[in-house]
C-alpha cells in the first residue's frame, strides 16, 4: 500500500491554498476537506458541485446536511468532519486556528489525528510551521507567496472610502452603525456576519459582488477564506470580545482580515476608519511583509473521553496536556452545560450507566446558538435529555411548538436575527441527532423555516442599509450603460424603475430623501437619462396654446403648475425679456426653444391687453402736444394722475383732446386714463410690468376683480395704487373710474357751503357713512360730524295726502329736472345713474315706524331719537400766506352765521374759501389746486 503523504501548505492570504487543496482532492476517488466556517464550506461546496455535480458531493455543517447516496467528496466544517471513513484525501484549512481560545482544541485534534489514506494537507499561515514540525515530524512544507501586493493606506473617513471596500467591525452594533453611515453617504452596503445563515449571507454577498452596492461591512468572518472582490479593507475597531473579555487583535489576526483585500493578481490596501486609531508602524510593516511571531502554544482538550460517570467525564475533559506545546483549553459551552446539568439532582438520578452519561454529553454538545446564557440554555438541554431518556425521542408535538414559535417573518432585524438563531438550534437537532421520529420531515421543515427567516432577514438588512435606487444607478453609471427614464403624467421621474424625483417644467427636482453622495449620484443618473425627455417636452411646450401658459404677480412664467421662466427688464417697460428655467443638461437647443415660446407668449399678452395704448404710439395723426401727451400716457401704462399733468392737460386744445378721446382716453377730474385698461387682465399685467420696470424687490399683487374700494397700503411703493387702478384716499383706495362717477355726483353739490352724502354716493362706493367720511377727507374735503334729531315717519293718512299732492306736481317736477342738473364738461359723460339725487328722494334715511308709535307722544324721560351725519366742504391744501396779509373775504358775515349753525369747525373761520361754483366771478386763471379744475374749465369754455 502506498504510504500516506502529509504536507503543510503555508503562506499569507491570497496565495491560492484552498484552490490548491480542491484540485488535489478531486485527483482522488474520495476526499474530505474541513473548513473553519459554514459560510466558507458552502462556498467550496458550490465550487465542487459545479465541477463534479451534486450527486457525489456532500455538505455537512452543524445546521446543514446534504449527503447523496454515492457521495465521494465531503465538504464540512472542522467540527462536523466524519471520522474514520477511510477517505483517500483529507485537508484542514486555516490550521493556525489551533491557537484560537474558543475552537482551537478541535483544530488541534484534527492536526493530531485526521489522516487521509493517501494524502493529508494542512493549509494555513506560516506561523504554524514550527508547531506542525514538532507534532507531525513527517510533514513536508510548501511555501506559497501572495499573488498580489498589500499596502497600508492609513486612516480614511467613510465619506472618502474608495469603492469595493470592506469595513470590518467586531460587534453587531459597530457593523450596523457603519452600514447605516454608508447608506447615507454612499448609497448602502452589504452586511456579512458570522451568525447569518448561509442563505442570508450569500444573498448579502451577491449584493456586493454584482455591484448593487460598492461597500461591504462585516465582522472578522470574512477573514476566514471568503473570496470576495475587495480592493480595500478598513478596520473600524482594533479590539474584540472573545467570549470572556475585550482584547486587542494580534498582528497575525489583523493580517488574516487585511489579506482579503486584493484577490488574484489585483493589488489591495488596508487601513483604519471611524474611531480606530492609526496602526503602529511596526504592526503595519509586519502585515505588509507577512512577518509574524510564530505560534508556540496550541489549544488542547482531551478527546479520549470516559463515560463511567459524570465525574469521570468531566475529569477526562479537564485533563491537562502532556506536551509543553499545548495549553489546556478553557471551558467551552458544552463543558459548562455539562457541569450545570450535573448539579441537577433530579436529572442526575437518571444517570445510571455509561450510556446515560454518553447521552447527556451528546445533549450538552447542542450549541447555544441563541446566546441566551448558560442557565437558560441548560434548561432546554435538561428538557431534551429527559424526553430522550424516558421515551427514546423528543416528542413531535413539543418540537413542533418550538419550531412554530419562531416561524414568523414579521419584525425588525434584531427580531428576525433572534428567531433565526433559535431555529438553528432545532435545525442542528434535526440534522445531527437521532432523537426525532421523522427526521427527514423535520430536516425539511426546519430548513424551510430557516430559509423563510433568512430571506426576511436579507430583505430587512437590504431595506435598512441599502438604498436600492442609488445602488442601481451607481452600477448603471459604472457600466456606462444607457439609462432608461420614465416620466409619468404627474412629472414623477423613474430611472431603471426607481423613483428619483420630479420633472417640474424643464428642471429636475430630485427626491428630498436623498443627501450627500447619494444625492449627487441620483442627480447625475437622472439628468443623463432625462436628456431625450427634455427635447420631447420642449416640442410639446412650443406647440402648447397660450391658455396653458400664465404669469404670476411676481413675474414668474408658468406652464400649468410648473415654473418655466421669469420676466426680466427689457429695452422698454412694455418690452420685457424672458429667462427660461431649464437644466443645463437639456442643452442650448431646448433652452432657446423654451425662451422663444415664452417671449412669444408675453409679447402677445402685451399686444392684446394694451392694444389701445399701443395704438396711440402708431397713430400718425397725433401731432405736437397731443403726441407728447400720448407718450406720457404710454409711459404711465394708460393711467396718469390729473394733478401730475394739469399743465399739459390745460395746454391741450379741443381738437387735440378730441383726437385723444378717439383712442378711449378719459380726462377725469382726478385721473386721465383709458377705461379699457382698467379691466382685471390688463391691470394684473400692468402692475407686473410697472413693478419690473421700477426694479422693485417685491411686486404688489393685483386687487381682486370687482372691488370698488380696497384697504390702502401705507407701505406700498409710490404709484402702485394708480397702477392697480385705484386712488388712495384715507384708509382705503377707490377705483379710479368709480371715483370719477363720485366726482360727477359731487359736482352737483355746493362744495363751498357744505353738503351731505347721498344714498347713491354711499351705494357706488359700498361704504358706511363713517368710511365715506374717511374717504372724502383723503380726497381733500373737510368732514364735520354732527348729531341731530332723526326725522319721524309720516302717519299713513298723511302719506296718502302727500302722495296725491306729489301726483299733481309730477309734470312740474319733470319740466324743471333739466334745469336742476348742473352743466358738466365734455370730458365726462354723465349717465342716468350718475346724475345727482335730490335729498327728498333719499327714502332710505326715513325709518318706517308703526302708526301707534309715530303718533303717540314720547314717554316721560325719553328724549328724541338722534342720528349722526357729516357735512363735507372743500378744503384743499394751500401754501402758507405771507405774514400781515389779512382775509378780504366779502362773505365774512355769512360764514359767521354758518359757524353758529355748526357747519364749520372752530378755528377755521378765517380760512379763505373758493367762491361757490354757481356764483363764482369770472377770473383769468383757475386755482390749479382745485381737483375740479377741468370741470370749471369746461364750464368756462361753454360760456
Amino acid at each position: 500500500m502506498e504510504q500516506s503523504q502529509i504536507a503543510a501548505v503555508l503562506g499569507p492570504t491570497n496565495t491560492g491554498k484552498t484552490h490548491y487543496a480542491i484540485e488535489r482532492m478531486l485527483g482522488y476517488r474520495t476526499g474530505v476537506i474541513g473548513l473553519p466556517l459554514r459560510l466558507l464550506a458552502r462556498e467550496v461546496y458550490d465550487k465542487i458541485v459545479a465541477l463534479r455535480g451534486p450527486s457525489v458531493v456532500a455538505l455537512v455543517t452543524g445546521e446543514e446536511r446534504i449527503i447523496p447516496e454515492r457521495v465521494q467528496y465531503w465538504v464540512c466544517t472542522v467540527e462536523a468532519m466524519p471520522q474514520n471513513i477511510g477517505a483517500d484525501f483529507i485537508a484542514i484549512d486555516e490550521i493556525q486556528l489551533c491557537a484560537d481560545p474558543e475552537r482551537g482544541h478541535i483544530f488541534t485534534d484534527r492536526l493530531l489525528y485526521a489522516r487521509g489514506l493517501r494524502e493529508t494537507l494542512f493549509l494555513g499561515a506560516d506561523t504554524m510551521r514550527g508547531a506542525i514540525a514538532h507534532l507531525v515530524p513527517k510533514a513536508q512544507f510548501m511555501r506559497r507567496e501572495r499573488l498580489s501586493q498589500l499596502t497600508y493606506a492609513g486612516s480614511k473617513k467613510v465619506s472618502r472610502m474608495p469603492a469595493r471596500s470592506a469595513i470590518v467591525g467586531f460587534s453587531v452594533d459597530n457593523v450596523y452603525a457603519m452600514a447605516e453611515l454608508l447608506r447615507r453617504q454612499k448609497g448602502g452596503a452589504a452586511v456579512v456576519l458570522g451568525a447569518l445563515s448561509p442563505r442570508t449571507r450569500n444573498a448579502q454577498v451577491e449584493l456586493y459582488q454584482n455591484g448593487d452596492v460598492e461597500y461591504l461591512v462585516a465582522t472578522d468572518a470574512i477573514g476566514m477564506g471568503l473570496n470576495l472582490d475587495v480592493h480595500h479593507v478598513a478596520f473600524s475597531a482594533l479590539s474584540k470580545f472573545d467570549g470572556r473579555r475585550m482584547r486587542p487583535l494580534a498582528p497575525n489576526e489583523l493580517a488574516q482580515i487585511a489579506g482579503r483585500a486584493g484577490r488574484g493578481m489585483a493589488n489591495g490596501s488596508f487601513g483604519v476608519t471611524g474611531e480606530a486609531a492609526e496602526l503602529d508602524e511596526n504592526i503595519a510593516d509586519a502585515i505588509v511583509n507577512h512577518r509574524f511571531t510564530p505560534i508556540k502554544k496550541l489549544q488542547w482538550r482531551n478527546s479520549d473521553l470516559k463515560f463511567a460517570s459524570v465525574e469521570t467525564l468531566i475529569a477526562a475533559l479537564t485533563m491537562p496536556p502532556d506536551d509543553d506545546i499545548f495549553i489546556k483549553s478553557r471551558e467551552s459551552d458544552d463543558l459548562i452545560a455539562l457541569r450545570t446539568l450535573a448539579e441537577n439532582q433530579i436529572l442526575r438520578a437518571r444517570l445510571g450507566n455509561a450510556k446515560d452519561v454518553k447521552l447527556l454529553w451528546d445533549v450538552c454538545r447542542i450549541p447555544d446558538f441563541r446566546g441566551i446564557g448558560p442557565g437558560d440554555h441548560a434548561n432546554i438541554l435538561a428538557t431534551i435529555f429527559t424526553y430522550v431518556h424516558e421515551k427514546g425521542e423528543v416528542p413531535e408535538s413539543w418540537f413542533a411548538r418550538q419550531v412554530k414559535q419562531v416561524d414568523k417573518t414579521q419584525g425588525d432585524i434584531d427580531t428576525l436575527s433572534k428567531r433565526l438563531a433559535y431555529v438553528r438550534t432545532w435545525t442542528y437537532m434535526s440534522q445531527t441527532t437521532p432523537w426525532l421520529n421523522d427526521k427527514d420531515h423535520w430536516r425539511e421543515e426546519t430548513r424551510r423555516v430557516e430559509d423563510r427567516l433568512s430571506d426576511a432577514l436579507h430583505t430587512a438588512l437590504t431595506t435598512r442599509f441599502v438604498d436600492r435606487r442609488t445602488s442601481v444607478l451607481m452600477r448603471r453609471l459604472k457600466q456606462k450603460e444607457a439609462l432608461l427614464a420614465e416620466v409619468n403624467e404627474n412629472g414623477d421621474v423613474s430611472v431603471e424603475g426607481e423613483f428619483v424625483g420630479r420633472l417640474e417644467g424643464f428642471r429636475f427636482n430630485q427626491d428630498k430623501n436623498t443627501s450627500g453622495t447619494e444625492a449627487d449620484t441620483v442627480k447625475t443618473a437622472a439628468l443623463k437619462a432625462l436628456a431625450p425627455h427634455f427635447h420631447l417636452r420642449a416640442d410639446k411646450f412650443y406647440n402648447a396654446p397660450d391658455t396653458e401658459i400664465d404669469f404670476t404677480d411676481q413675474g414668474g412664467l408658468m406652464w400649468g403648475n410648473s415654473a418655466v421662466g421669469k420676466l426680466v427688464v427689457g429695452s422698454s417697460a412694455l418690452k420685457p425679456r424672458v429667462v427660461a428655467f431649464v437644466d443645463d443638461i437639456a442643452g442650448p437647443d431646448v433652452i432657446q426653444k423654451v425662451e422663444r415660446r415664452l417671449q412669444h407668449f408675453i409679447d402677445r399678452k402685451i399686444n392684446a391687453f394694451f392694444e389701445p395704448l399701443l395704438n396711440l404710439e402708431k397713430d400718425e395723426d397725433l401731432k405736437g402736444l397731443a403726441r407728447g401727451f400720448a407718450f406720457q400716457l404710454i409711459e404711465g401704462f394708460g393711467i396718469l394722475p390729473r394733478l401730475a399733468v394739469a399743465k399739459d392737460v390745460k395746454a391741450l386744445d379741443q381738437d387735440a383732446r378730441a383726437t385723444l378721446r378717439k383712442h378711449g382716453i378719459r380726462f377725469g377730474q382726478f385721473t386721465v386714463f383709458m377705461p379699457l385698461l382698467l379691466k382685471p387682465a390688463p391691470t394684473r399685467l400692468r402692475l407686473l410690468l410697472w413693478s419690473l420696470w421700477q426694479k422693485l424687490e417685491s411686486f404688489p399683487s393685483s386687487p381682486p376683480p370687482g372691488l370698488v374700494t380696497i384697504p390702502a397700503d401705507p407701505h406700498g411703493a409710490s404709484g402702485s395704487d394708480a397702477m392697480a387702478g385705484y386712488k388712495a384716499a384715507g384708509d382705503r383706495a377707490i377705483r379710479i373710474d368709480m371715483l370719477e362717477r363720485l366726482a360727477d355726483m359731487i359736482r352737483a353739490e355746493d362744495t363751498r357751503s357744505g353738503f351731505e352724502a347721498k344714498a347713491d354716493m354711499l351705494s357706488i362706493t359700498g361704504m358706511t357713512l363713517e368710511q365715506f367720511a374717511n374717504l372724502m377727507q383723503g380726497l381733500g374735503y373737510r368732514a364735520e360730524k354732527g348729531e341731530r334729531e332723526k326725522v319721524k315717519a309720516v302717519p299713513p293718512n298723511e302719506q296718502q295726502a302727500e302722495a296725491e299732492q306729489e301726483g299733481k306736481d309730477a309734470d312740474v317736477s319733470a319740466q324743471d329736472e333739466n334745469a336742476t342738473t348742473p352743466d358738466v364738461p365734455n370730458d365726462v359723460a354723465v349717465s342716468d345713474e350718475m346724475k345727482p339725487v335730490e335729498a327728498a328722494e333719499d327714502k332710505s334715511s326715513v325709518a318706517e315706524v308703526p302708526v301707534d308709535q309715530a303718533t303717540s307722544a314720547p314717554e316721560v324721560g325719553e328724549g328724541p331719537e338722534m342720528e349722526i351725519y357729516y357735512t363735507f366742504t372743500w378744503s384743499p391744501q394751500r401754501k402758507a400766506r405771507p405774514a400781515g396779509v389779512q382775509n378780504q373775504d366779502k362773505g365774512a358775515k355769512s360764514k359767521s352765521n354758518k359757524r353758529k349753525s355748526g357747519k364749520f369747525k372752530q378755528g377755521k373761520a378765517n380760512q379763505p374759501r373758493k367762491p361757490l361754483q354757481s356764483r363764482a366771478p369770472k377770473s383769468k386763471e383757475i386755482d390749479p389746486d382745485n381737483p375740479f379744475a377741468a370741470a370749471l374749465m369746461g364750464l368756462k369754455v361753454q360760456e
